[in-house]
């Protein structure tokens, strides 16, 4: 047992480690506007786009310019994703005749989509026509990562230059990252996940017939198509036989390869990648756990070449694995050791628990503990919120770990781009400990951090655990949010949490238990995703422009050196020190008091 979770974890991290190095570097020599082996193939589909969008790449921005056309950019695709839900039973490829998404759905998917959270409230096999989940969500998944991007890479230049008044041009950086990143990893990986059976296809949906009768029950629907409840607001259920199933279909290949590249997440079926269309097989369960990380990870390498010194990146990417793979060992331990109740059948001691095969609950046999509580950690780690279990049947302290990971803010990893400039405003706080307590004005690669470095700083590392805890506050005491609870007690609250963590930190997994498609949960979250996102894109921007304006402090004897084993440490304590003084007292009400109502049953 032992072996096979060396064997698995150990691969995964050697092959990601070892793919973000030539990534990074490929990436560095792309928003640099260096010639790559993809020009001779792409280079005229940039220039096109530039002609026709009316767009001069030669024409730079400053800070403030560049995050208008951001968020204009952000503001129409919002719009345009919730038009396409509520048009889609007027459009062409719906193949299943699926009516105009609600309202309120519709508006909390195109917040979801345009923020790259991808939060899903609904079932896309039963929900979304085929062309809205091609035009409306795969191209949101594009775009939104790009934009992610786009914004490290403006940051990046703010170190860079001097005493300079523009940072890059929006327009540019977007189509770069698109073009020359996102599409070719794209196309590869959908190809590869084609071949192990994912399928992609504008068929019809397919019919098969059961050998057996199944008998059922279903939540009974109202006549504006939300589920009906009780006076307790649970679920009105009625009775159903059938001996015939329904197999969807669609262009899912394509759309699964950008969720995971560009850490969105958002399943084309229901249960995500736990469905076997979306992930058959070990291998495509391996590719997508890599490609989940690899973009993140390959731009910390992005960071150093562009820089000019690669180990500012390693050391930040040092940083971020060793966290990942802290709580990794933890999540996996957590799930297979199990649930202790069940070993009680048997014998009370260890080698019973572990040998019990652990907590299997809401797992694919096809996948199993080690690579369940593999992607969990992953998907947490990165903005991804994609799943291959369920992490709501995980043991309470298995639930915590993803939980937590969303928690720090999104930083180990993150998501594509945001994650790592995410992370650089944690070690601009780092920087400015360190200085305090050396009594030296504190510099990161040659810029002094002054008082509105700090500020912004602060905002965008204290921002998103505001709209968390405040939000599950509300849900908690609000009726309308504790209605979608169906587990009593300590679990309840890890569900509301849970949710808005997620939410909150642009991140999209779910505890499924709780009822969120509901105008209560569709409203509160989309609120929460816009403020986990557009205010840390101005603050990130903005420092990007206060940087870009400075000139460069040679290094002297007092400067702290930042790519040492000593930094990665103040870094990770930094991390860890925010997240631990925010978030413990909320865990110990959730998941910390579960596991402890578990064991007094033991």
């Amino acid at each position: 047992m032992i072996s096979n979770i060396l064997v698995q974890s150990g691969l995964y991290i050697v092959v990601l480690l070892a793919l973000a190095k030539p990534l990074g570097e490929y990436m560095a020599r792309v928003f640099q506007g260096e010639r790559t082996f993809m020009t001779p193939v792409l280079g005229w589909l940039e220039r096109f786009t530039y002609r026709a969008s009316g767009v001069d790449p030669a024409k730079e921005m400053r800070w403030t310019e560049y995050a208008v056309v951001c968020l204009i950019f952000n503001l129409v695709g919002l719009v345009v994703v919730y038009a396409f839900q509520r048009l889609q039973h007027m459009l062409p490829l719906n193949p299943a005749n699926l009516g105009a998404v609600s309202p309120d759905s519709s508006w909390n998917t195109a917040v979801s989509f345009a923020t790259n959270t991808n939060w899903q409230g609904y079932g896309g096999e039963s929900t979304m026509s085929y062309l809205t989940q091609m035009l409306a969500l795969a191209v949101q998944n594009f775009v939104s990562a790009a934009v992610g991007i786009a914004v490290l890479i403006a940051m990046i230049r703010g170190f860079t230059r001097r005493s300079a008044q523009t940072i890059g041009n929006f327009w540019v950086d977007l189509t770069r990252t698109t073009i020359y990143v996102l599409l070719p990893l794209s196309f590869v990986l959908a190809l590869a996940l084609v071949s192990q059976g994912v399928v992609q296809t504008f068929g019809p949906y397919a019919t098969a017939q059961t050998i057996e009768k199944v008998d059922y029950e279903e939540a009974k629907n109202g006549p504006d198509g939300k589920p009906l409840t009780d006076k307790e607001g649970k679920p009105v259920m009625e009775k159903k036989s059938t001996q015939e199933q329904t197999l969807p279909l669609g262009p899912a290949a394509s759309q699964i390869a950008i969720k995971q590249i560009g850490t969105n997440g958002g399943g084309f079926f229901n249960v995500n990648s736990a469905h076997p269309y979306e992930n058959p097989t070990p291998l495509s369960n391996f590719l997508e756990m890599i490609s989940i990380l690899l973009v993140s990870a390959a731009l910390c390498i992005t960071f150093g070449r562009m820089v000019g010194d690669v180990r500012q990146g390693w050391a930040i990417l040092w940083a971020m694995s060793i966290v990942m793979i802290v709580l990794m060992a933890f999540a996996v331990w957590a799930e297979q050791y199990g649930n202790p109740m069940l070993a009680k059948a048997g014998a009370d001691t260890t080698a019973t628990a572990m040998s019990s095969g652990g907590n299997m609950e809401g797992k694919e046999v096809r996948f199993g503990i080690v690579n369940s509580a593999i992607w969990a950690n992953v998907t947490t780690d990165a903005s991804n919120g994609s799943v291959n279990a369920m992490h709501d049947s995980f043991t309470p302290l298995g639930g915590l770990v993803p939980m937590w990971n969303m928690q720090l803010g999104e930083v180990i990893f993150g998501g594509v781009g945001s994650g790592l400039y995410g992370m650089i405003m944690f070690v601009l706080i780092a920087v400015f400990v360190a200085g305090l307590m050396i009594g030296r004005t504190p510099e990161y690669l040659g810029k002094k951090l002054e008082s509105f470095e700090m500020k912004m700083a602060s905002i965008a590392i204290l921002l998103p655990p505001l709209v968390c805890l405040i939000g599950a506050a509300v849900g908690v005491m609000a009726e309308a949010g504790r209605a979608g609870v169906a587990n009593p007690g300590a679990h309840a609250f890890s569900e509301i949490l849970y949710a808005f963590s997620s939410a909150g930190n642009n991140n999209g997994s779910a505890f499924g238990g709780l009822s969120a498609n509901t105008p209560f949960y569709n409203s509160a979250l989309g609120v929460a995703m816009l403020f986990a996102r557009y205010p840390l894109i101005i603050a990130a921007l903005a420092v990007a422009g206060s940087l870009a304006a400075k000139k460069t402090v040679p290094a002297g004897l007092g400067t702290l050196p930042t790519h040492t084993p000593l930094f990665v440490v103040l870094l990770i304590g930094t991390v860890l020190l925010v997240g631990a003084l925010t978030f413990v007292p909320a865990l110990a009400l959730g998941p910390i008091v579960e596991h402890v109502q578990m064991l007094a049953l033991k």
